[in-house]
């Protein structure tokens, strides 16, 4: 196990009418606010309605900002941005998912910035301040409620970076599961295979001696897996929801990063995709991280077998290792396509023609590696996305 630090101040409010609190939270941070959120799904269920009155009744005037799109873009950010400075605007209300609240956390940082918010994502410079965040979740998928990072898309280029700084944590979360009770089941199986996304980055590693943080990922994984088609077959099964929401808030929190280096190779490696291609983040997950599975599983055949035997319960009785990494890979493919993800590219109506493209983007012109648990370069990421057409 490595050393480590580990830290979120993020306070999460989690059950049923929760959002009702938003008002009296958010107040304790200022009387004006701007609220991002997406579309008019929010109004259509009455949970805008609920927020507004929450924030009116607790004396906080509210600015909105609507408008954020899945993959969100940095045009909106810079608009957010300039609103606050205009407004002199202290806080920030999230309402949605995870698109909602990295619009939010980065126009947070890019606030009290002098330079273009966009500098962060470039590595040209580091984020030391931002205005204060709070959220109200609606789609468990992305973590970004209790992380310390938020992914946006430039359209100049139609780049797709993240940016990772502890200032970013949101300051308080509101989590009620009976705001997922109308996701559309493709909503619901996406946020699934982000949140797996996020629990496989941290399991696949090379660092030694980890078996708590591996055995809490695995109960993670399990418990994703058991309760996706409880929401599926019962989109008002209010335990399953209650169990995936605390899944998706605890696989990216950071406390199943303690004492291990993960990958995130797929996640560099998929950005690329729904960049060019804006299908839903967690559709593309479902398409890479097979792929890169079968990259990359000789680099630690037995990792690869405890996951068949400890996730999806492969009986090491009557298999060798290879075999049973083949079958944990195999099983996590099968569950994607059972509850209604693509797991090949031309699935989801993506061909050949742009691969060369996105291996460019991903590795800098091949001037740097993405991943850990095996370094990849150019021509690696693009025989990953050829294993996925």
């Amino acid at each position: 196990m490595d050393n480590f630090v580990f830290q979120n101040r993020t306070k999460i409010i989690f059950g049923k009418d929760t959002e009702n609190r938003v008002g009296q939270e958010t107040i304790k941070y200022s009387n004006k606010v701007l609220m991002v959120y997406g579309g008019g799904s929010i109004k259509k269920t009455g949970l805008y309605d609920r927020v507004m009155k929450s924030l009116k009744d607790a004396g906080v005037e509210v600015i909105e900002l609507p408008g954020v799109q899945p993959n969100p873009r940095l045009s909106l950010v810079h608009e957010g941005i300039d609103i606050c400075r205009k407004n002199n605007i202290k806080f920030i209300l999230a309402v949605g998912g995870g698109s909602a609240i990295d619009t939010a956390k980065t126009i947070g940082v890019g606030v009290p910035y002098d330079g273009d918010v966009w500098d962060f994502f470039t590595g040209k410079a580091e984020p030391k301040e931002t205005l204060p965040v709070g959220t109200v979740l609606t789609i468990p998928a992305a973590g970004s409620e209790a992380s310390n990072s938020a992914v946006i898309t430039n359209e100049d280029g139609w780049h797709k970076l993240g940016l990772t700084s502890d200032i970013m944590y949101p300051e308080f979360s509101i989590l009620n599961p009976e705001l997922t009770f109308t996701l559309p089941d493709y909503q619901t199986a996406c946020g699934a295979a982000d949140i797996i996304a996020h629990l496989l980055e941290r399991y696949f590693t090379k660092t030694k001696n980890v078996e708590l943080t591996d055995r809490l990922i695995e109960a993670t994984l399990k418990t994703v897996i058991s309760n996706i088609p409880k929401a599926i077959a019962n989109p008002a099964d209010y335990n399953a929801r209650a169990e995936i929401m605390w899944a998706s808030t605890i696989a990216h929190n950071n406390l199943l990063n303690t004492g291990r280096i993960g990958d995130w190779g797929s996640h560099n490696i998929e950005h690329e995709i729904s960049a060019i291609y804006d299908i839903a983040h967690g559709a593309g997950l479902a398409i890479v991280f097979p792929a890169w599975m079968k990259y990359v599983y000789k680099e630690d055949v037995s990792r690869f077998a405890q996951f068949a035997k400890r996730v999806w319960n492969v009986d090491d009785n009557f298999f060798d290792m290879e075999e049973m990494a083949l079958k944990g890979i195999s099983a996590l493919e099968n569950f994607f396509s059972s509850i209604g993800l693509p797991v090949r590219l031309k699935q989801a109506g993506i061909d050949d023609t742009r691969l060369e493209e996105m291996a460019d983007k991903c590795t800098q012109s091949d001037t740097v590696t993405v991943g850990q648990f095996k370094k990849l370069n150019k021509q690696d990421v693009i025989n990953i996305y050829k294993l996925a057409l």
